[in-house]
Parts: structure tokens; C-alpha cells; sequence
């Protein structure tokens, strides 16, 4: 018997404080104090994922091993920036029009790694090897499967963020609107 459950990802959002009061002052605030994606480079915003799996592995009596149970839990975190100040009237309208497109952008991104998750479950569920009395070739096999899935799904990511700041992308023109307070 393969136990298969309805799961739904938990989404969180957390923020980081930046200073200003004019479009640009904003932005380069996100400049200073933006998530960090490696030694020297910063984000407007980012999104993080922990993913943990309750599974079983059970021997076939075929002597295959099989993973009947494959529940994920994942949470997904979305860092956002927030101006520490009231912002005026104008001011505050380009924000929120940019902070709605930075959202909706990170959206994307945690519905990537909710396919991500999906894939992984639908790969997983009944897979079995054979000749695996003692489960342990499965999880060099399932390893192997779980890093090409997870190697597209950062592909996918890089990709939509090509696009998303290419010249004329969206996020490049959010940040255009949000630097003229447009």
C-alpha cells in the first residue's frame, strides 16, 4: 500500500528594513541592506524554501525496495523590503506599485519550487528498485533523480530572472518607475 497525502506548503513573508523617503533613496537603501545571494551581490528580494520529507522505505517481498511513504513539508519564506518611514504621498504610490510587482516576482519563484515539490512527489511515490533487500540502493538512485529535478528548477529560476531584468523586463521597469516615482 503507497500512502499518498494532500499537503500544502506553508508561505511566510519577513522583511527587511530600508531607509528613505524618495524613490531612489529607497532603492539604494535595497542596494545596502537587500538579501545577500553570495559573497558581494544583493537582491531586491528573495525567496528560500526548506523542504524535509517524511518517507518509508519497505522491502518488496520480490526483494525490490519501494517508498510507500513520501509526505513533503515545505515552507517557503519570501524577504521583502519595507521602508522603516512614512513615505510621502507620492512617494508611497510608486512604492506600492513596485513592491506589489517585487511580490508577485517572488510568487513565481515559490510556485516554481511548489512544482518542484510536485515533480518530486510524483517521481517518488511507488518508486522502487530492484534487488534492494535492504533499501539502501534506492536512496542513491532517488538522490540522483531529486538532483536533476532540483538542478531544472533552478534553471527555471535563473531563466525567469533573465527575462524578468532583461532591458524592457519587468522587474528592470519597476525599478525605473520606482526610481522616477512614477
Amino acid at each position: 500500500m503507497i500512502a499518498h497525502a494532500e499537503w500544502r506548503a506553508v508561505e511566510t513573508t519577513k522583511t527587511y528594513a530600508i531607509t528613505g523617503t524618495s524613490g531612489r533613496e529607497l532603492y539604494d537603501s535595497i542596494g545596502e541592506r537587500g538579501p545577500l545571494l553570495g559573497p558581494k551581490v544583493r537582491a531586491i528580494a528573495h525567496t528560500d524554501f526548506k523542504l524535509t520529507w517524511t518517507r518509508k522505505y519497505e522491502p518488496q517481498p520480490d526483494g525490490t525496495c519501494m517508498i510507500t511513504v513520501n509526505i513533503p513539508k515545505l515552507i517557503i519564506t519570501y524577504t521583502l523590503p519595507k521602508p522603516s518611514a512614512q513615505l510621502p504621498a507620492s512617494t508611497r504610490k510608486s512604492w506600492q506599485k513596485f513592491i506589489a510587482g517585487v511580490e508577485a516576482h517572488e510568487r513565481v519563484h515559490g510556485g516554481f519550487i511548489k512544482d518542484m515539490v510536485k515533480e518530486i512527489e510524483t517521481m517518488s511515490v511507488g518508486f522502487s528498485v530492484p534487488d534492494d533487500p535492504k533499501c539502501s540502493k534506492i536512496r542513491v538512485e532517488l538522490t540522483k533523480r531529486l538532483g536533476e529535478i532540483s538542478n531544472r528548477e533552478r534553471q527555471r529560476n535563473s531563466d525567469f530572472d533573465r527575462v524578468e531584468f532583461s532591458d524592457g523586463g519587468n522587474l528592470q521597469q519597476l525599478v525605473l518607475k520606482l526610481v522616477k516615482e512614477e
